[in-house]
């Protein structure tokens, strides 16, 4: 059990480190630098999404013969779906966008808080899935690779979190106030997390849909924010660079300690 309170926690301090750039700041955040965190950023996702997630889940479906591909897609398509109607439901903004068109009864840095919280939901639940099949023994998932999958995201928070708070303080709250902001915008990972091991606990034989649930899910966020975000303005490769970078950490780390 403390292993896995441990694994939870992993990725709520990486957000918790990023948020503390902020202060560290020193003038505005130079557009290279977002890109570089949001490429690094998403290319940890993206290969967590694969490594920790879709290949454990069709290694589970393994009786199904050359129909093992099947749990996978169902569950990845899901949590494509999960993910589309959470962005209709809500009422967010993206970090690129103008308030126009949004409750104005939210305030900006709440909208922007609600975006953050909506793709944090799958991280949390990528960990809880894999603790759980660790707990359970599931085929496919070892303890080192649920905490490779906990260091990984760490480190993709690490950024997000940055991005977070930085552009607050450029936006005029107070240091401490968007260090704080930065933080509570991780906070929903580790409670994600529980709860998916405890709705996990009566849903065992659905574990290979769950996985492939949250790799889409946690995809949708790379191809829907982190890429276009990564991309706007004056063409630069540099995030591309660090996609890459993000992409072979993240497979190396699965791999090492898988």
């Amino acid at each position: 059990m403390k292993d896995i309170l441990t694994g939870l926690m992993i990725p709520f301090a990486g957000t918790v480190l990023g948020s503390g750039c902020v202060y560290l700041m020193k003038g505005q955040l130079k557009r290279n630098t977002e890109r570089i965190l949001q490429g690094f950023a998403a290319g940890v996702m993206m290969a967590a999404s694969v490594w920790s997630l879709l290949i454990p889940a069709m290694e589970q479906s393994t009786a199904m013969g050359r129909f093992a591909f099947v749990p996978s897609v169902i569950g990845l398509a899901a949590g494509i779906v999960f993910m589309l109607m959470l962005d209709a439901i809500v009422p967010h903004m993206h970090l690129d966008e103008s308030e126009e068109g949004l409750p104005s009864s939210i305030s900006k840095t709440g909208k922007m808080l609600l975006a953050v919280t909506i793709h944090n939901i799958p991280e949390g639940m990528a960990v809880g899935v894999l603790y759980t099949g660790v707990a359970n023994g599931s085929t496919g998932i070892t303890m080192a690779g649920a905490l490779a999958l906990s260091l990984g995201i760490a480190i993709q928070n690490f950024p997000e979190g940055a991005i977070i708070s930085m552009p607050l303080r450029i936006a005029g709250k107070g240091v401490h106030q968007s260090f704080l902001l930065g933080v509570l915008s991780g906070a929903v990972e580790p409670v994600a997390g529980f709860l998916t091991i405890l709705a996990l606990n009566y849903a065992i034989p659905a574990m290979p849909y769950l996985l492939s649930f949250a790799a889409g899910a946690m995809i949708y966020v790379v191809v829907e924010e982190l890429i276009p975000e990564m991309s706007e303005g004056t063409h630069s490769n540099i995030g591309t660079i660090f996609f890459a970078a993000g992409f072979a950490v993240m497979m190396a780390l699965d791999t090492a300690l898988g």
